[in-house]
């Protein structure tokens, strides 16, 4: 008898496990061992999981310079003060950098994280990808106006909404493609969780551009728009993103160390709307690019653009081209688990804070203690 049952039980697993492996391809996702991966491993350091190419470190590395410093001893926190420290484990945070002026005046690392570990952007890439499409407006490689179906000629419909979307509703999500913001890692897949998993990301694409808003009517956070810009991106430089970043931001800023960008299969496309694995100080010199207006290799036109709120606010928030505004003196890339790169021009402060925290959580009363830091920051003294 124990042994029927004991039999019962293996057929059934041998039969759920194959089934999940036959889902799993079915619908051109992960296999289950990558899936467990992806609910086993913290969201930091989720690059690990998937292909990548690599985005060697500059040629010429410019170490960001130390300066010792701390940040103030509290910071705001829903209705009263906390401790920095306090804040850094209520939001689970793995690293933390705070640069003044240029020079790194404090810098945090949660136990077992190196500051050589690079660490998942997931929607900062989204920032990283403005900045190359303001350097392909530039030269004239790209127009705002530009419908995504004259760059995309594979994605016209021949009848529907889709066909007037251009790079501005992109870059400002207002495009209405109704592919839905969904992070659940819950079976089925939908959404922006399907995108990412997907190992097909210009099929996915062409499979979804079904509208839910006409184009320009509406704003609303959809990292499907995204991953069209990345796709135009790729197309009109006739190289893959990973190469652009290197060429065009990564070696200019002097990036120490090499990052990657995941792919949706080997050799595939890179997933735009999420995905780069840097370095805290690397993504800080981004940072540092934007304060210091572009420097050159980003045009300061762009840097205006998106330092000024779009018509638009996107989901309760001011917007524009894939940079968020917090506050009327800051921008800020965000993503989803409490990815910081936060830009405080008045103070002349870069925030990084990378985390490993809930989805969309906490990220107003965040910014709010961003900001206390970087305007304590103006005259911060002492050891960190």
């Amino acid at each position: 008898m124990v042994r029927r049952i004991v039999a019962g039980v293996l057929s059934v697993l041998v039969v759920a496990v194959a089934g999940s492996f036959i889902g799993t391809a079915a619908m051109n996702v992960p296999g289950p061992v990558t899936l467990y991966g992806l609910l086993t491993t913290a969201p930091s350091q989720a690059g690990k999981l998937y292909p990548a190419r690599t985005v060697p470190a500059s040629a010429r590395p410019a170490p960001l310079p130390v300066k010792q410093g701390r940040p103030p001893a509290t910071v705001p926190w829903k209705g009263g003060r906390i401790a920095v420290t306090d804040f850094l484990a209520r939001t689970h945070t793995a690293s933390f950098l705070v640069v003044h002026d240029g020079a790194i005046t404090y810098e945090w690392y949660r136990k077992g994280v190196r500051p050589t570990d690079r660490t998942a952007s997931w929607s900062v890439a989204k920032s990283l990808v403005s900045l190359m499409v303001g350097q392909a407006i530039a030269d004239r490689k790209l127009s705002e106006d530009d419908k995504v179906v004259a760059l995309l000629p594979e994605l016209r419909t021949g009848g529907t909404s889709f066909d007037d979307v251009t790079v501005r509703h992109l870059l400002d999500m207002t495009a209405g493609i109704g592919v839905s913001e969904n992070y659940s890692q819950a079976w089925p897949f939908t959404g922006t969780a399907r995108m990412y998993l997907t190992k097909d990301l210009p099929g996915f694409v062409k499979d979804h551009r079904g509208m839910e808003t006409e184009p320009g009517a509406a704003a609303s956070y959809r990292s499907v728009d995204t991953e069209l810009l990345g796709l135009i991106l790729a197309r009109v430089e006739g190289k893959p993103l990973a190469a652009l970043l290197s060429e065009r931001l990564w070696n200019p800023v002097g990036a120490q160390d090499a990052a990657t960008w995941n792919l949706d299969h080997g050799g595939g496309a890179e997933k735009a709307f999420c995905c780069v694995n840097a370095t805290p100080r690397d993504f800080a010199k981004i940072g540092q690019l934007v304060l210091d207006g572009g420097r050159g290799i980003v045009p300061a036109a762009w840097i205006k653009r998106i330092s000024t709120p779009a018509p638009k606010e996107v989901d309760g928030w001011k917007y524009s081209a894939q940079w968020w505004r917090p506050s009327a003196d800051a921008i800020s890339a965000l993503g989803v688990y409490g990815q910081y790169v936060y830009v405080h021009p008045a103070s002349k402060t870069v925030i990084v804070k990378f985390s490993d925290h809930g989805t969309e959580q906490d990220e107003r009363e965040t910014f709010a203690a961003l900001r206390a830091v970087a305007t304590g920051a103006t005259g911060a003294t002492g050891s960190g």
